[in-house]
């Protein structure tokens, strides 16, 4: 199963691709969309979000796309940007018909980290462990990403009967779980 993770944001939209089988993910890709860069105009950044995940689909030809839901904010303006970047990732994603799944940040964060509160640092470290990222990507967006796509390939699996608990991740990869 290939997986699509995407942390959308206006300013930075992150993306990373996975790949599950029985027991192993795989990087496929990962990377941020800088659309506040490229543009100034709002409008041109949601064509460019838009744009840019077509292209990561047809290449990765994603069986699932994983979300972050949306959190409260605290400013109005924020969180209706935001808004409508995800939904510029979203109609790119259902034109292709790919299957959307939605997750709390907690969710993502436990499956990634086993805990609901970890830091932005502690999800990132444990998907490049998980991942075999050697680099350390420049921005939280593609880690965050990415573990959306991770969360997805766990929960995919408890849904589907498989059985996937930490327990069981620990018991099978030793060699990639760091204990302090």
């Amino acid at each position: 199963m290939i997986i699509l993770g995407v942390d959308p944001g206006s300013v930075l939209c992150g993306y990373g691709v996975i790949e599950k089988d029985e027991s192993h993910i795989r990087l496929v890709e990962y990377g941020v969309i800088e659309a506040k860069k490229k543009y100034s105009d709002f409008n041109q950044r949601l064509k460019e979000i838009y744009d840019r995940i077509c292209q990561v689909i047809e290449r990765a030809n994603p069986d699932a796309a994983a979300f972050e839901s949306l959190f409260f904010a605290k400013n109005p303006q924020s969180l209706i940007k935001l808004s409508h970047a995800r939904a510029a990732a979203i109609v790119a994603v259902a034109k292709y018909d790919v299957a959307i799944a939605e997750y709390s940040a907690r969710e993502i964060k436990k499956a990634v980290t086993g805990r609901g509160a970890a830091s932005k640092e502690q999800v990132q470290f444990m998907v490049k462990t998980l991942l075999n990222i050697e680099e350390t990507p420049q921005f939280y967006d593609a880690t965050d990403a990415l573990a959306a796509a991770i969360c997805h390939s766990v929960r995919y699996n408890a849904a589907s009967g498989n059985s996937s608990n930490w327990a069981e991740f620990i018991k099978n990869n030793p060699d990639i779980v760091v204990k302090h």
